[in-house]
């Protein structure tokens, strides 16, 4: 965060100086909602949320080094009072972004919004851009409007890059978020069906995801999927220029597609045409060869994305493709892989959608070529009346992939189950269960060397927490018959006989 006391910090919030403050304190650190994660100069945001009202915890951050809080109610240390905080935050945010692009005019924002993929691709366009300048990209999702103020308010004076993640669950969320950040590239993945409950229609959706591209300054340069009907629409909502991608259409794709035995994608990347940044230098058309380390065909449409918004805030072709080779992925529980006991597990289970759910499906396909295949799935939240009929196509696209084993945890994900039973499952192929811990029973008792899992529901229906406690199984079991093999006591201690 950049420098400033707490009379100014009250001046742009339109707050009030509280618990002793005398205007001088001054923050020299970053905002934090965790008093467990604060530093000397720190600012502490207290939120007064559903479980836990963090003004209990503004004498702990003030013990802990924090230079102020920023409260809604009277706290004994010294504070600045707001009405909101969230509020007052995203103001913080807007001057304080606004003032770092007075003093470093090269500083660039790029934004990034779609249905799936935004966390992975936002990642990606950071390593892109960290060769070329100090760069803000946060691990995660902190995509919404307490999160995004906070990755505005954690660049410094030296910060040349901000890259941020813009999610949505109406209209005008992504306005909101583009008035606090502004936008010098923008791009658009894709519009799905994430949400769909929220939004009431795709054409919804696509209507909110295109405030991305309407906040662009004339200089600045929109960033679309081609191949994606109502993305690509969205150029006649900006009169900035225009780049495309795609596998077969837009100014830069991939062609020469091939996957390993990981299903890890190598391609050709080739920009069909020259480019002009907003500064006026040109980006010249040529090709690259990637070699990626990440999993899934739909890596490709990631790194296309990246790429081309990376290339718009001054990367180079070639430097490009060398770092979408090396790049590992950098937000867990997507597509995170793990191995113990000769089982490949891939936890996917941060989020899902019915996009995401498919794309990872058929990752497994290719996984499981020799192998068998263990999906285990959970219910995708926030479909609303589509809900039940989407879950039944995740269903019944299992059985036509050849899902070896399907379990289905959850009331919410129960159509999953019925849809693979209808679409021809049989012989117990697929079951239904209603816990976590039944989930982790089924697989402590049948998962075996050799097999592929995967894990994916929603975030909040919780199966990202299986990986590691099937991992920590996994591993047990491996260790429990290297003792028997070799004939030693587990034991291996001091203990007298």
């Amino acid at each position: 965060m950049l420098t400033a006391d707490a009379a100014e910090i009250a001046r742009i919030t339109g707050g009030t100086l509280i618990g002793g403050a005398a205007g001088t304190e001054t923050v020299t650190g970053r905002a934090r909602i965790d008093s467990r994660a604060v530093e000397a100069g720190d600012l502490f945001a207290a939120f007064a949320g559903e479980h836990v009202d963090g003004h209990r915890f503004a004498e702990a951050a003030h013990a802990a080094g924090a230079a102020l809080a920023l409260v809604s109610e009277d706290v004994p240390v010294p504070a600045v009072r707001v009405d909101d905080v969230e509020a007052a935050l995203s103001e913080l945010a807007r001057v304080q972004l606004a003032r770092a692009r007075e003093l470093a005019p090269e500083l660039r924002v790029i934004a990034v919004t779609g249905s799936a993929g935004k966390t992975g691709t936002k990642d990606l366009i950071g390593r892109l851009l960290e060769p070329l300048g100090p760069t803000v990209a946060p691990a995660g999702s902190p995509n919404n409007e307490l999160g995004l103020p906070l990755t505005v308010l954690s660049l410094d004076s030296r910060t040349r890059f901000l890259v941020l993640e813009m999610g949505a669950r109406g209209v005008g969320h992504i306005a909101h978020l583009t008035r606090i950040a502004p936008p010098d590239v923008s791009l658009v993945l894709n519009v799905g069906t994430a949400h769909l409950g929220e939004f009431g229609s795709v054409e919804a959706i696509a209507r909110a995801k295109g405030e991305i591209v309407e906040a662009l300054p004339p200089h600045g340069r929109a960033v679309l999927a081609a191949e994606d009907t109502r993305v690509a629409e969205m150029a006649s909502r900006t009169s900035a220029p225009v780049i495309t991608w795609g596998l077969d259409l837009g100014d830069l794709r991939a062609r020469d597609i091939r996957l390993d035995e990981l299903a890890r994608p190598a391609f050709t990347l080739e920009l069909q045409r020259d480019l002009e940044r907003a500064d006026g230098t040109i980006v010249p058309a040529g090709t690259a060869p990637v070699s990626m380390r990440m999993l899934g065909e739909h890596q490709i449409l990631n790194a296309l994305a990246a790429a081309a918004a990376a290339l718009m805030a001054g990367a180079d072709l070639a430097g490009a493709a060398a770092v979408l080779s090396t790049a590992e992925p950098l937000s867990g529980q997507r597509m995170e892989t793990g191995s113990a006991g000769g089982v490949l597990v891939v936890n996917d289970a941060y989020n899902a959608n019915p996009d995401s759910m498919r794309l990872a499906l058929k990752t497994l396909a290719h996984l499981g070529r020799g192998h068998r295949t263990i999906a285990v799935l959970g219910e995708m939240r926030e479909l609303g009346a589509d809900s039940i009929r989407l879950h039944d196509e995740i269903g019944r696209l299992a059985v036509r992939l050849n899902v070896s084993r399907l379990i289905v945890v959850g009331a919410g994900a129960a159509p999953i189950h019925q849809g693979a039973c209808l679409e021809g499952s049989f012989g117990g192929e697929s079951e239904y269960v209603a816990t976590l811990d039944e989930a982790m029973a089924v697989l402590e008792r049948e998962v075996r060397d050799g097999d592929v899992v995967l894990l994916k529901s929603s975030r909040d229906a919780g199966l990202r927490t299986l990986g590691p406690r099937l991992l920590d199984h996994l591993h047990q079991v491996a260790s429990d018959g290297a003792t028997r093999a070799t004939g030693e006591r587990p034991d291996q201690g001091d203990t007298p006989a």
